[in-house]
């Protein structure tokens, strides 16, 4: 297949840290190229440059087509027929995938600029179907699952039919994509790949990788290490090369006490997507959580945390815990890590150091005086500990990686040393080194008798880390898998497939 785009040495240097040295990369006529590798190993870095946001060293030699490209520039990219849909999509979900699709583009109008719905309405319904989508394109884009929300922003960024579209960037579009999302997604890149629309893939999810990409470019502190074309690699050569060197799965041989009372007791808990749950963990357990979107286990951890409002009774260590308040659940021994880091975990505009300690304080404090000192060691330990990349402790939170942004919400749960830990999608946007540390601490908070509960559409996670897995449907439990009783990992699996043909139905 003939090159698209090559680049040659491409480099990006910020103050005191090299984001980018010598890359080399390149994209082909309709294939699909995976861009894998480690927190902080370039990949955000090259995207951002491509598209424009960060301007490349000197040195630099690119083409687009055969013809010098003036990479770093906005404009150059979009004339050349290269688009970007983002992690966080840049959806309004208020409004309708009609008018998400004209946001920068406009509307059709007629006599007195009036819009003509019809024509916009039908025009949305066909860019959506042509990727595979058939959905509703006037009710507003909350209510879509995640794969239609993503086909929605991959339509808007492909809809200029006047220009040659070539290669279609996707940062991250499953992170938050249960299995059957995926799928469909995955349908909707084969359709562009046939169109000979060529897709950069971007993604920590190594087992996609293997199933979607042609071709893999890995990146490794700063440098790409490897190109391989997907069929000559195994996911254990894959990982060595994200990674630098053989990873050992860890395997999981917990007694749980069944003679001590739960540390977790929820009784009779009602609350949007959950009917009438009741679920018991006992120290040092680890419970999963399972599910399609809108099963109950998105919002189980929500309601358990009192980031909603529930009907039922949570005790911890046999203690009544109120309904709607995080703060009460926390004084109570409860730490929780929300799925959306973005809107309900982190603060952006504070330092890590800051988003470290934000749910305690006073662990540092005498006398009602802050001692700063005590404080940033404490978080340079926990930052060597997670192996969290940034430049200090002093650094603004939002100039973090997706990635190491978890990593430093993981670390303010885990300092608290909780009674209670709750996880809603713990490694999402997390490499596969950041993601075996994540998962260390998680047997850890366990070992020193911590009830956890895990909520993930990471099956493979799951079967890592659970003692026991419940999988939900329309707000209800209905399979317990225990491990050690076969393969939790192809039982999680099939009841989740099962569940995903009755939701067709």
């Amino acid at each position: 297949m003939a090159k698209i785009l090559h680049i040659w040495s491409l480099s990006k240097t910020f103050p005191g840290q090299v984001a980018l040295q010598d890359a080399t990369f390149d994209v082909e006529e309709g294939e699909v190229h995976a861009l894998v590798g480690q927190n902080g190993s370039g990949k955000s870095t090259l995207i951002k440059v491509l598209a424009g946001f960060h301007q490349p060293d000197p040195g630099h030699n690119v083409t687009m087509n055969d013809e010098v490209f003036d990479i770093g520039s906005v404009e150059a990219a979009h004339a050349a027929g290269i688009r970007f849909v983002h992690q966080d999509l840049g959806l309004v979900e208020a409004v309708s995938a009609v008018e998400n699709l004209a946001l920068g583009f406009g509307y059709k109008t007629g006599f007195g600029k009036r819009i003509h719905w019809k024509q916009e309405t039908k025009r949305a319904k066909q860019a959506l179907l042509d990727l595979g989508f058939d959905i509703d394109v006037r009710v507003p884009v909350a209510f879509l699952g995640g794969a239609a929300r993503t086909g929605v922003a991959i339509a808007r960024a492909l809809q200029e039919s006047d220009r040659n579209i070539s290669i279609l960037i996707l940062d991250e579009p499953t992170a938050n994509l249960p299995g059957a999302d995926v799928d469909r997604l995955f349908d909707a890149v084969r359709r562009l790949k046939a169109r000979g629309i060529a897709v950069v893939f971007v993604s920590h999810h190594l087992e996609e990788v293997f199933e979607i990409a042609d071709r893999v470019t890995v990146l490794r502190d700063a440098k790409v290490v490897a190109t391989v074309e997907t069929k000559e690699l195994e996911m254990s050569s894959l990982i060595e090369l994200i990674v630098g060197h053989k990873v050992t799965a860890a395997t999981i041989n917990r007694s749980i006490d069944q003679s001590l009372a739960p540390r977790l007791s929820v009784q009779n808990l009602i609350g949007p997507g959950m009917d009438n749950v009741s679920i018991d963990v006992r120290p040092g357990e680890v419970l999963g959580v399972a599910g399609l979107t809108g099963s109950g286990r998105d919002t189980l951890i929500p309601l358990l945390s009192g980031a909603m409002d529930r009907i039922g009774d949570v005790y911890i260590d046999g203690v009544a815990i109120p309904a709607g308040s995080p703060s009460a659940a926390i004084a109570a021994g409860l730490a929780f890590v929300p799925a959306d880091r973005l809107r309900n975990g982190i603060i952006s505009m504070m330092s890590v150091r800051s988003n470290v300690t934000l749910a305690n304080v006073k662990r540092n404090a005498k006398a009602s005086r802050l001692n700063h000192k005590k404080e940033k060691a404490e978080v340079n330990d926990w930052i060597g500990r997670l192996s969290v990349v940034t430049t200090g402790s002093e650094a603004p939170i939002s100039t973090l990686s997706g990635g190491n942004q978890q990593k430093v919400m993981m670390s303010r749960s885990f300092r608290l040393d909780p009674k209670v830990l709750l996880l809603d999608e713990p490694t999402q946007g997390v490499d596969i080194g950041a993601k075996e540390e994540i998962h260390t601490f998680v047997d850890s908070a366990a070992a020193t008798g911590s009830a956890v509960i895990v909520a993930s559409t990471d099956s493979g996670e799951l079967a890592r880390l659970c003692d026991r897995v419940i999988v939900m449907y329309r707000g209800q439990i209905i399979e317990t898998i225990t491990r050690g009783e076969g393969s939790m990992l192809e039982k999680i699996d099939q009841v989740l497939l099962a569940g995903s043909s009755l939701a067709q139905k």
